[in-house]
């Protein structure tokens, strides 16, 4: 039976820096050393992909549940279409 080699925590700034990118990259340089380490920095870039995505699909829902989001709509094109004197 092999040995398991300890791969350092610092592995784990990978997918918080990263999200799924880190955490693919960081599963594959490490998973022959240290498997479990490895599906760890995968499982925290997935979550932290799903954490965004799910803020974004709320703040979305509540902006335009309460009509902030055709107001910014509006006053950001009416700005970019005012000639800049």
């Amino acid at each position: 039976m092999s040995q398991i080699k300890k791969r350092s925590n610092w592995w784990f700034l990978l997918p918080i820096f990263f999200d799924i990118i880190g955490g693919v990259i960081a599963y594959f340089v490490i998973r022959d050393d240290d498997l479990r380490k490895a599906k760890n920095c995968l499982y925290l870039g997935i979550v932290l992909v799903a954490i965004k995505i799910g803020t974004v699909i709320i703040f979305a829902t509540i902006c335009s549940s309460i009509g902030l989001c055709a107001e910014f709509h509006d006053q950001f094109f009416n700005e970019m279409q005012d000639p800049m004197i």
